[in-house]
């Protein structure tokens, strides 16, 4: 976050020690462009899921838990703030957005059609070495979802490998780059989901879901794979919804900040 003159204003933050112990999975990172470096791991933790909805950022617990000045941990967030996946609170304080219903159902339509698509297409354009990646996404999930003492955060994980590895196999390289976009915001709320919920994993649909989409494009039926990773998305927004785990933004009184 920037103040008027220009440099960067070091907020008073609230530790999550969720959000430090995801950050130390990381470990230290090399001293080269180490703002572009905080910023991709930082992006790949909100996208696998790794941070939840409301969790406050510290930039000094995040610097030390990957060994680093806060420098580069104030660029990140800058870049973060400004693609709307981090945002600032009135009293400066650094969170991961909390949707309203409203803005997850839009973000949800959003997906279906975007990530439906990539799957369509990936069902005509990966090659046989992409979908075996796409099949060792898929087994890797299956079996957590097997294993009562599955670590929930890993489910959560390996579920955002078996999408990316459909959505890079549709060789649109500006598709997977909008897909990425929508997961810095959707990637938070599928804590709701699987890690928070770890009835959802054992009930399979989501297993389901990847299953047939990985059955689809080996057999290159497009609008199969599009119906399995739609019928996915809806399954895990319509759960989420009934459960109640999004807040409403006039609630919670961040009304006027626009996530999507």
């Amino acid at each position: 976050m920037v103040s008027q003159s220009g440099r960067f204003v070091q907020p008073l933050l609230n530790v999550m020690t969720s959000a430090v112990e995801a950050l130390t999975t990381i470990g230290p990172i090399e001293r080269q462009t180490l703002g572009d470096q905080v910023y991709g791991h930082m992006r790949e933790l909100l996208m696998a899921g790794r941070l939840a909805p409301g969790e406050k950022l510290s930039l000094r617990a995040t610097a030390e838990a990957l060994g680093i000045s806060m420098m580069p941990v104030r660029e990140a967030v800058s870049r973060l703030v400004a693609d709307r996946a981090l945002e600032v609170t009135p009293n400066r304080a650094i969170r991961v957005p909390v949707l309203s219903v409203e803005q997850f159902r839009e973000l949800s339509a959003v997906r279906i059609e975007i990530e439906g698509f990539a799957a369509e297409r990936a069902a005509s354009a990966a090659t046989p070495a992409e979908i075996v990646a796409i099949a060792q996404a898929e087994e890797a999930f299956r079996r957590l979802s097997l294993d009562a003492g599955a670590d929930l955060s890993e489910a959560v994980s390996r579920n955002k490998e078996f999408h990316f590895a459909v959505y890079a196999a549709s060789g649109l390289p500006t598709l997977f780059e909008i897909v990425g976009g929508l997961w810095l915001k959707a990637g938070p709320v599928i804590n709701l989901d699987l890690r928070a919920n770890p009835e959802r994993l054992a009930t399979g649909g989501a297993v389901r879901f990847h299953a047939d989409a990985l059955a689809a494009i080996r057999v290159g039926d497009g609008p199969a794979a599009r119906r399995a990773i739609a019928g996915d998305i809806r399954g895990a927004s319509e759960f989420i919804i009934a459960r109640g785990g999004l807040a409403h933004a006039a609630a919670d009184g961040f009304s006027d900040i626009k996530i999507i």
